[in-house]
């Protein structure tokens, strides 16, 4: 078999040898500003070749024979044009492309996003990009070689609860915005991606910044911001087909349409998707579904946009990890939902042990073009989410559901097992806006938003019960209620001083108001009220070199108020954390490669570190620690090997530090200098991609991860292994005339079938992980009109 293949293997060679086929690449840049062309589409008209720019604006054709050929481009928000090119050798092509002064979709996360000019470190991520490695994974997955960023996943083969950190900081310290509107739970800060299914689908583009990030809207930035973009106008009609499947049954199938320009003024979008899987651990199934819907009217100087969006997930829970020991004899057990005998034995599992949550979004986008040098964006949004955790809970004690004892003659029970229900309902709305000028030497934004977090609901029910007494079924052992109020204005300036020359300032004033009250789970009262104002201060300068190479630093300030958890989990009342954030860079960009340096501090007071524990349902518990840094150096760049060859490649060093964290060992306090939990020494990601033909890529994705400790103590007995996992993807684009894509493609995860866990968390001087799958494949078509 094998000889076959290299046989026909180097017949493909000899024949691709004998053709004189020649690369066209290059760049698309704004006329007016020179930044590059995100998403411009360009085709050799002849040979009705399509592409499309990247995130850096950069194109290319493959095998393209002698010739001359005209070069159409097309780009929502410019004039499109043609150009004449002559190919007898590898031609390199710089073009460029003038705005129509036409609004587009890109205005509404304008004033939250980083650009050129901003001395930052960020990174975007295309449409494409995403579409390539989208085979019904999480989002963070799909950013897993994105710099300094680490994935998690509950069910260990990346469905259902999956996470990211980016520089160690958790989900509760990275800023979530979908089209400038914050995504991140008002009262635990976190974000829940297993809410909206398959979002990638619907993503135009992402920026992840890294550190503070300039000024937006919600919680503050403390690790890293990741910026979502819904998707923009499509100018002609489409419709696409996506279906995939794989290990662990593992399927997925979405469903996409637009009208394309409707009268020069009016597109509609949809999109709907389930996603499927049982999961690596045992009973982690997943059953998910999302929809996307919007509508918009496209004017001259006006764009008006409605879109909803949200999701439903049925999941089994999976998020008590399992310990070392039962690791090595059973690595997918699955201790949530056990029944145990009087000995501890497992007899069996509830079914219903399940985590099920319905979540809409509602937006409304208003951009207004006032003249060639300003606009002003408006969004309105209403977010409501509902659903519940089912758990059976074994031996309970009655005073834990605020139940009295039951006596029985001569006996009194006073525990017994119980199945209950724990609810959050919530509504979340507000508005947000944004002034922007644009002219000379001068870029200005004015933003602001003011965000109301209420109707929130905290209750348990008892569906069922051992003994009940007289305790009616779906009696409500506890409740209790919250409200948030956030506002926040910011004015971010750009001015070009020389001509390669910039300074950036970014001020943000920001105000929170939090209250909750009411009795919680484990029957204790709580009455909290807390305020906060944040002054949150940025600025720095970069400096054009050249051409090629821009250097960069800033300085920012940010503070952030605790979480719920933080108050309610806590032993005192949680301090607000500050952190100053210094980042210094050089970014190189050349016509075969790419390249940036990035050093970085992260100077903490009062940072609300995990603690390696968790509640009773699944929360990380955190605490204030004083002082702390995260410091690091951020290396980032491609390459164009061959003509065929492409390597990209990140890595990151870093030492990330508790420098007075109490311990209490044999009862004497003392303070140590410590690691912070789950923040490896060295992360680093790779992938190297082949065009091996026209129409076929393969690409392979390497990425290694350092040491953990899963608490602050810096216990050799509380870690994570280091990690070093490999996948190939295998993208085939057939030439078929009757459709505008058909494309079959393959992913195969950790081909070297590595045993690793990418999470945990000590508890009682125990180790816990979340173990991931080893190698696994996930199989798509997809299909395009």
């Amino acid at each position: 078999m094998f000889k076959h293949v290299m046989m026909a293997a180097a017949v493909l060679l000899s024949l691709c040898a004998q053709a004189q086929r020649y690369a066209v690449y290059g760049t698309v840049r704004d006329s007016k500003n020179q930044e590059s062309v995100v998403g411009a589409t360009l085709q050799l008209s002849e040979l009705s070749f399509y592409t499309t720019t990247d995130a850096a604006g950069r194109f290319r054709f493959d095998r393209v024979p002698t010739g001359e050929y005209t070069v159409t481009l097309r780009s929502l928000g410019y004039t499109s044009r043609t150009e004449k090119i002559s190919v007898a050798a590898d031609q390199e092509l710089t073009l460029s492309l003038d705005p129509s002064y036409t609004l587009t979709d890109e205005v509404v996360v304008l004033s939250t996003r980083a650009d050129r000019k901003t001395p930052t470190t960020f990174t975007n991520v295309s449409k494409d990009e995403l579409a390539r490695q989208n085979f019904g994974q999480d989002l963070p997955l799909l950013l897993n070689w994105t710099p300094s960023l680490v994935t998690t996943s509950n069910a260990g083969a990346g469905v259902g609860y999956t996470g990211l950190r980016i520089r160690g900081s958790d989900a509760t310290r990275i800023n979530v915005t979908i089209n400038g509107i914050p995504y991140n739970d008002s009262e635990s800060q976190g974000t829940f991606w297993v809410d909206i299914p398959d979002v990638a689908s619907s993503t135009q583009s992402i920026q992840v910044q890294r550190g503070v990030g300039t000024s937006t809207n919600g919680a503050g930035s403390f690790g890293g911001t990741v910026n979502l973009q819904t998707l923009s106008l499509q100018p002609d009609p489409y419709a696409e087909v996506m279906v995939a499947a794989g290990s662990f049954n593992t399927q997925r199938y979405t469903a996409k349409a637009g009208t394309g320009l409707i009268n020069n003024h009016w597109a509609f979008d949809a999109k709907v998707s389930k996603i499927l899987s049982d999961g690596y651990i045992d009973r982690a199934e997943s059953d998910l579904s999302s929809y996307y819907i919007s509508g918009g009217y496209y004017g001259k100087k006006t764009v008006i946009k409605a879109i909803t969006f949200g999701g439903h997930e049925r999941t089994y829970q999976a998020w008590n990890g399992i310990d070392a020991e039962t690791m090595k004899t059973n690595r997918t057990f699955n201790s949530c939902g056990a029944l145990y005998d009087e000995n501890w034995n497992v007899i069996g599992y509830y079914n219903d042990q399940v985590d099920e949550y319905r979540q809409d979004h509602y937006q409304l986008h208003l951009t207004q073009q006032l003249n060639d040098a300003w606009n002003v964006n408006a969004s309105l949004h209403y977010t409501y989410g509902r659903g519940y955790y089912e758990q059976y809970q074994q031996g309970t004690s009655f005073a834990d559901l605020g139940l009295s004892d039951i006596v029985l003659g001569d006996t009194t029970l006073t525990y017994g097992d119980f199945v209950t229900r724990k609810w959050l309902n919530n509504k979340f709305y507000g508005g947000t806006f944004s002034l922007n000028y644009d002219q000379g030497k001068t870029s200005f934004i004015l933003g602001g938003a003011f965000n109301q977090y209420g109707d929130a609901r905290h209750y348990g029910k008892i569906l069922w019960g051992q003994y009940m007494g007289n305790v009616p079924t779906g009696y409500k052992y506890y409740d209790g209620d919250a409200e948030k109020n956030d506002f926040n204005i910011y004015a971010k300036w750009n001015y070009d001083v020389l001509e390669n020359l910039n300074v950036f300032v970014d001020l943000q004033y920001r105000t929170v108001d939090y209250k909750t009250s009411g009795l919680e789970d484990g029957m204790f009262s709580y009455d909290i009220q807390d305020s906060f104002h944040f002054f949150n201060p940025k600025a720095g300068i970069s400096y054009t070199v050249s051409e090629r190479d821009v250097l960069y630093s800033s300085y920012a300030i940010a503070n952030r108020e605790p979480n719920r958890t933080d108050y309610l989990g806590g032993t005192e009342k949680p301090k607000h954390e500050r952190l100053g954030n210094l980042e210094m860079g050089w970014r190189r960009q050349a016509p075969r490669y790419s390249l940036e340096a990035n050093y970085y501090l992260m100077n903490y007071t009062d940072q609300l570190v995990l603690t390696g524990r968790l509640d009773n349902v699944g929360n990380p518990i955190r605490a204030n620690v004083g002082k702390s840094y995260r410091t690091g150096i951020e290396l980032s760049g491609g390459i164009k090997l061959t003509e065929r060859l492409a390597w990209q490649a990140n890595a990151t060093w870093s030492v990330n530090r508790n420098q007075d964290y109490v311990v209490d060992p044999n009862n004497v306090t003392e303070k140590k200098t410590t690691a912070i939990i789950l923040s490896p020494g060295w992360i680093a990601g790779s992938q190297l991609t082949w065009n091996a033909f026209r129409n076929f890529q393969a690409t392979w994705l390497a990425k290694y991860v350092g040491k953990q400790y899963l608490d602050n103590t810096e216990s050799e007995t509380l870690t994570l292994d280091s990690y070093f996992t490999n996948d190939v993807r295998f993208n085939y684009r057939l030439p078929l005339h009757q459709v505008k894509r058909c494309e079959v493609s393959l992913l195969v995860n950790n081909v070297f079938d590595v045993e690793y866990s990418s999470d945990g968390y000590a508890y009682d001087g125990v180790a816990y992980y979340f173990p991931q799958a080893g190698t696994n494949f996930m199989a798509m078509l997809t299909v395009g009109f």
